[in-house]
């Protein structure tokens, strides 16, 4: 019989330590504890979090630590990197650690044969097309250089490497262009391919199967674009490689073999981006700065590995998720990158910790009905959001908890811009923790105050720095998921959709019988087809 968590002795004692605690105010807190802000930071792989600003004591802290022994953290963790099939409900190992361990240290090699050294031998692969197209030596099928790079996938096939491109653009190769294509809107694609020339195109077609709907319908298009004006099919082994495992399709649509960079089935599209999926990331910013990108999820991974739970960033930012989610009834968790790089990570967080917490069935396939699982992720870089919903963050009635991420050095620098947005960081929270006290008669001008934040801090941002980060969100989730107890590696919710879709397809042809469906789809059909 499973042992739901709000039955767990350490969860009640959280409930009873939260109802003696959760109108205390931060301003009293650190009133109380004047060191607070220096004692309560934790750092690592090039990170520094302060999570001062949270509404806990120490006694919180030491509570939440127990809940996650108690949930069998430790355990659950060791069996992770071990390489045990932890993802039970597809049986499979999930070792997105071992594409990041350095040759000879994937701890999972005893267990499982796929890691480790076939890891290596792609980085190798990928590496070596990456430098041959860099150096203008990959020519197209009419001997010119290849310089427009169209990465097409969807979900983590595509938001891993639009992010990645955009926070390292920094450390890109100017004179490649990048572009991506995910939606089977036909807009995505014909915007993404709009100026360019097929003769210096080269799409990277990324689906592991080589059956993905969106994938393949987009694929298909730059088949048909390219061929317009390269005419021999021959050609597309010029102008496509194939990130997948699927070497009979992949043959099928004219794309060399020689040119597919494989992955494995423990590998979540989510988890993916520093696999061959992040071929596209490698090309624009080369193997030598891809390499220390994978070094910076490394030093993570072995961070949350081996870190007492009280030290470790991040149980802590999970276990502080689950505070505010479980006790205080927060829904969502903001995402505030002061870096204009940034600008995508709060949409590729979205996808990782909304389809690996988005559960409602636990690990031994109960109903979950006595505890919310994860909350929504969203967020846009500052300062922009300040001007957009901070609004609703210092005054509205909702209780958000927000991760700022900041940096000391700016790869941009121009005049006092940066100190001017670093300013904003410390500003914005300070004023959600401490607040103000309107004047007479102003109650508009009251802001409350005793609104959570961490925030996190890095020296600049550097291939590593981002491995990092990503990792830390990674390992959040999954320290979240094992308190919940539930899968977060599957993602069998986004199925049915993708189902009905193929259901519904032929019906949408004006000839076509309309079929027996509930009254809303019929009278959607009806309305389409009159067009």
């Amino acid at each position: 019989m499973t042992i739901m968590l709000t039955d767990r002795p350490s969860f009640q004692a959280l409930e009873a330590h939260y109802r003696q605690i959760h109108q205390r105010h931060l301003r009293d807190l650190f009133a109380e504890d004047p060191a607070r802000g220096e004692r309560m930071h934790a750092e690592a792989a090039g990170l520094y979090l302060d999570y001062a600003k949270n509404r806990i004591t120490d006694e919180t802290l030491r509570l939440l630590v127990a809940l996650a022994e108690d949930c069998g953290l430790r355990k659950r963790i060791d069996a992770m990197f071990r390489g045990d099939k932890i993802n039970l409900t597809e049986e499979r190992s999930v070792l997105h650690t071992a594409l990041r361990a350095p040759r000879g240290k994937c701890l999972a090699a005893a267990a499982v044969p796929d890691a480790g050294k076939p890891v290596q031998r792609v980085l190798g692969h990928m590496a070596k097309f990456a430098n041959q197209l860099r150096a203008g030596e990959w020519l197209g099928f009419t001997g010119k250089p290849i310089c427009n790079i169209v990465n097409i996938g969807i979900g983590g096939s595509d938001l891993g490497p639009v992010m990645a491109y955009e926070a390292l653009r920094r450390y890109s190769k100017r004179q490649l262009n990048f572009r991506f294509v995910s939606n089977v809107d036909g807009t995505d694609f014909k915007e993404a391919t709009r100026g360019l020339s097929p003769e210096k195109t080269l799409f990277i077609v990324a689906s592991k199967t080589f059956t993905t709907l969106e994938t393949l319908a987009n694929a298909e298009s730059a088949k048909q674009w390219a061929l317009k004006k390269l005419r021999d099919p021959a050609a597309v082994a010029r102008h496509f490689v194939a990130v997948s495992t699927a070497a009979e399709e992949v043959t099928a649509f004219g794309i060399d073999t020689k040119n597919m960079f494989g992955f494995w089935d423990w590998v979540g599209g989510r988890y993916s981006m520093d696999s061959a999926i992040g071929l596209s990331t490698m090309i624009a910013i080369g193997p030598k700065h891809f390499l220390e990108m994978l070094d910076g999820f490394h030093a993570m991974d072995e961070h949350f590995r081996t870190a007492p739970f009280d030290r470790n960033l991040p149980v802590l930012m999970g276990l502080l998720t689950v505070w505010y989610n479980n006790f205080f009834g927060a829904q969502t968790v903001a995402v505030l990158p002061y870096d204009q790089y940034l600008k995508r990570f709060p949409a590729y967080l979205q996808q990782l910790t909304m389809e690996s917490s988005g559960k409602g069935v636990t690990l031994d396939g109960e109903a979950i009905a006595t505890y919310q699982t994860g909350p929504i992720f969203w967020g846009e870089p500052g300062t922009n959001g300040q001007h957009s919903f901070y609004q609703l963050l210092h005054q509205g009635t909702k209780l958000v908890p927000c991760d700022f991420i900041g940096f000391r050095q700016a790869l941009n620098p121009l005049g006092r811009h940066h100190d001017l947005l670093m300013a904003n960081v410390f500003a914005q929270s300070k004023a959600l923790a401490f607040g103000q006290e309107a004047p007479a008669g102003e109650p508009y001008r009251n802001f409350a105050g005793n609104r959570p934040s961490n925030t996190i801090l890095a020296e600049r941002l550097t291939p590593a720095i981002l491995g990092a980060l990503v990792a830390l969100y990674e390992h959040s989730v999954f320290t979240q998921g094992v308190v919940w107890n539930i899968n977060p590696f599957d993602q069998f919710g986004v199925q049915l959709g993708k189902v009905l879709a193929q259901e519904i397809l032929p019906s949408l042809a004006r000839d076509a019988p309309l079929p027996e469906d509930d009254s809303s789809t019929v009278a959607l059909l009806r309305w389409y087809r009159a067009g």
